[in-house]
Order: structure tokens, then sequence, then C-alpha cells
């Protein structure tokens, strides 16, 4: 597959990114699988969405923060993502634009009309070390930028330019370095006995555990990361 993509830019499946359709290219190269009927797919410009990138991009290396530009589409009107595609988007709210979407489309190499590959892996993680049998969780892990696997040239319209693309990177990479964030690394060592199992009564999104005090609460981080998120009443 890292040869697919690199040599041929091939579309290896998956949901198109936001911004982008699926389009025929044409019949399957395996003959056993073109006698079956399949067929090769590539990525084309949605005409709804594709604007809405450009303007991230753009709004983005004018200097404008990530919730900045999350809270103009949403004020403007503009549909989400996961609204965008209710389809195969029926377990987010579909409410707003938060930062964790603007900060995705920005961080996706293929807005560059480039096919990339292995830009996560798979890390089995056990749930405790000293009792291998209670199993292992699988988590995916970026890989840093010099182990991606980019098609030789360009496969799919481009959204954005390269050269704007590799600013907004470095411009994000400035502000993480200026703010000194550090991320954590490995498996909390705090316990939640109700990982995965809460869900906000609002948006329906996954509680994120949270320890206070020395005793571990839940919250849902949506409305701290989404302008206009719908926030619970104070009791």
């Amino acid at each position: 597959m890292s040869a697919q993509a690199q040599i041929e830019g091939r579309y290896l499946g998956g949901r198109p990114p936001y911004g982008y359709l699926l389009a025929d290219a044409g019949p399957h190269p395996n003959p056993a699988k073109a006698a079956d009927g399949e067929r090769l797919h590539k990525l084309a410009p949605d005409p709804v969405a594709a604007p809405v990138v450009r303007r991230i991009f753009r709004e983005y290396l004018r200097g404008n923060g990530m919730y900045a530009i999350a809270e103009g589409l949403t004020r403007d009107g503009v549909l989400c993502p996961s609204a965008h595609d209710r389809a195969r988007n029926r377990h987010r709210a579909g409410h707003a634009w938060s930062k964790g979407a603007v900060r995705t489309i920005l961080m996706n190499p293929r807005y560059t009309g480039h096919q990339v590959w292995n830009k996560q892996h798979k890390k089995e993680i056990l749930l405790d070390i000293d009792d291998v049998t209670l199993g292992h969780r699988t988590q995916l892990t970026w890989n840093s930028h010099d182990k991606w696997i980019w098609s030789a040239e360009p496969v799919h319209e481009p959204l954005v330019p390269m050269a704007d693309f590799q600013a907004a990177q470095a411009q994000q990479e400035r502000r993480r370095n200026t703010a000194g964030v550090e991320r954590k690394v490995g498996p909390s060592k705090r316990s939640y006995a109700l990982r995965g199992l809460l869900r906000c009564g609002q948006c329906d999104r996954k509680m994120q555990g949270n320890y206070n005090r020395g005793l571990p609460h839940y919250r849902c981080r949506y409305p701290a990361e989404t302008p206009t998120a719908p926030r619970s009443p104070t009791p």
C-alpha cells in the first residue's frame, strides 16, 4: 500500500476528507477485481465544502486562531463537517464548528493534491502491565512528518497550494513552541472505572475523565472547544 500511494498515487479507501467527494477513476487494474466490477476512485473537490477549506487556510495564515475561525464559520451559518454529511455522522451532534475540526483540516496534507500514507500507526497498550490478562487498548498515534509517504506527483485537484500548507504547519509549530505546550507521553496512570461509558446528555459525546482534589470526575469538553456549544445550566 505504501508503494501504491507513493508510485501510483492511488486512493487507498476510507472516508474522503471534508472538502472532497469520491469520483470514479476507471476500472481496477487487477483483472480479477475488474471482472467483478470493482473500480478505482479518486478525490474531487466538493463544490460546497472546498471553498470552506480554502477559507480556513486563508484566515489561519492571516493570523486568526482556530477558535476564532470556528466561531466565524458558525456565525456565518456554514455547516460543520458532521452536519455537512449527516448520513455518516449520526453519532455527532453537528451543532457548530469546533477547534478540533479546524485543526484537523489544517493538518491534512491531502489538500495539497498529493496522496499521503502512513500518517498514523496503531499501538497496543496494556491496561495493566502487572496483569496482562486484563487485555489491551488500541491507540492511534501520529507518525512524525518524515515518516509520511507522499505520492511523487499530485494525483487530485489541490484545494490549497503546497506553500500555504507548509506555512500553516510552520505556524502551528511556532504557536506550540511559544505556548510552551508539552505533550503527555504514555498512558495515564490514573484509573477511571467508567472510561468510555459515560456520555454527555446534551451532545452525546463521550465524557472525559478528570482528577480533581484526588477524586475522579467526568466532564464534557465540547463546550470549551466549540464557540456556540450549549452549556449545562448552573445547578
